[in-house]
């Protein structure tokens, strides 16, 4: 089965309109943080206090979705995720509400936090699914599993792309408020489609007594870290980005300047389908990190925008195929009954890491400008192809020893 056609079927097997809803109900979560971020500080006059709600957003959502994605094994996807974009929804309109309304600083920040925790994580959420879906198609379902998660790797880097775009736009047009309203719309719409549509149904519910798989292990630690230093990548590079827009006096220009990171991630994370099955997860996991460490030191020398574009969307080619080796090897370690709580939680992980990466790399940037904000993004890169080439063994090990206990969902019938 070639790559093109894995793709084929994984679309007629979960039909065109999952495909889409899926993708449009991921675009919410990438909206909220800038949409919140352009609101709180536009009305407030205060970039402190909008930095401080948006993180706020962001770092209860990545605390939350792991106690969410545990749920969904326990008691299914459907109902969480129809609450969670009910509430998502209703806590974005009221956020709108609030700072419409000059409440006060801390009931804004109070707001942004729990709307944060309810957002759902619909990416990986999706992840999850595809392994039932593809149930019942014989030896090729592992090759269809790798390629379902190479899209899922390309269409989140696609979203966080497309979404900051979106937002910025609605603001202009609209309002500063056009973002976290259109967000709220598309949450209420296609998050509570993703969480009806019949593929949730097929995803098991696992009662953890009774099938008490474990999810926190040393295999899986090392695979959270990778997703925590991929965030701080995020982070760093960004806030790079808008250091040297800042300085060139086109501070708008900084969010296209990083979306090229998006672009370039997606088109190399649907090429990842076309890589041989017999070259392990574990290494090219290596590879594409070794890719991060030699395509992100230019950014050391760029002096200006467009230098800065080049080197991001060419350092971009190599972000997604690290993260789709990350979270398939993730699917493959984690017993069954875990598998959301895994996925969720290295979504989580990418999460704190970006926020991590933002703070480090903007207390070095008042001091030394766009070039040490980058240099956070290059050690990065250092830190994570040392963590892939020590743990080669344990990963491979872990691999071959799940893959000897669990079988895939087509051997469970």
């Amino acid at each position: 089965m070639t790559p093109l056609s894995s793709y084929r079927r994984l679309i007629d097997l979960a039909g065109p309109t999952y495909v889409l809803v899926a993708f449009l109900g991921r675009l919410p979560l990438a909206m909220s943080q800038l949409g919140t971020l352009l609101l709180v500080s536009t009305a407030s006059g205060s970039y402190g206090l909008g930095g401080l709600s948006a993180g706020a957003l962001a770092v209860a959502n990545a605390l939350g979705a792991p106690a969410a994605g545990s749920l969904a094994d326990r008691i299914g996807q459907r109902p969480v995720v129809l609450v969670q974009s009910l509430l998502g929804a209703a806590g974005l309109v009221l956020l709108v509400a609030a700072v419409g309304a000059d409440a006060g600083d801390a009931a804004v920040v109070a707001i942004a936090a729990a709307t944060g925790l309810a957002m759902p994580q619909v990416g990986p959420l999706a992840r999850v699914r595809w392994r039932p879906m593809t149930e019942g198609t014989g030896p090729q379902q592992r090759r269809l599993v790798d390629a379902a998660f190479s899209y899922e790797g390309a269409a989140d880097e696609a979203s966080f792309a497309l979404g900051p775009a979106l937002t910025g736009l609605a603001a202009v047009l609209v309002s500063p408020s056009g973002g976290l309203v259109l967000a709220a719309v598309l949450l209420a719409v296609f998050g509570s489609a993703f969480a009806l549509d019949g593929s949730a149904r097929l995803v098991p519910r696992h009662d953890h007594a009774a099938h008490p798989g474990r999810l926190v292990s040393l295999v899986f630690v090392v695979l959270a870290a990778a997703q925590l230093l991929v965030g701080v990548l995020f982070g760093a590079t960004q806030t790079g980005a808008t250091v040297l827009a800042t300085e060139a006096g086109q501070p708008g220009v900084a969010g296209l300047v990083h979306a090229t990171l998006g672009v370039g991630s997606a088109v190399a994370g649907i090429a990842t389908a076309y890589l041989p099955e017999r070259i392990g997860h574990e290494r090219r996991a290596l590879v594409a990190a070794l890719a991060l460490a030699a395509l992100s030191w230019p950014l050391l020398l760029v002096e200006s925008l467009l230098g800065a574009t080049a080197v991001v969307l060419v350092l971009g080619c190599a972000v997604a195929p690290y993260m789709i080796a990350v979270f398939s090897l993730a699917e493959r370690v984690v017993p069954l009954p875990r598998v959301g709580a895994a996925m969720t939680t290295l979504a989580s992980a990418t999460g704190i890491g970006y926020a991590l990466g933002s703070s480090v790399a903007g207390r070095l940037a008042d001091v030394h400008g766009s070039t040490a904000a980058f240099a956070v993004t290059v050690t990065t890169t250092l830190l994570a192809t040392v963590l892939m080439a020590t743990q080669q063994r344990r990963l491979r090990t872990a691999v071959s020893d799940s893959q000897e206990q669990e079988p895939l969902a087509s051997d469970l019938v």
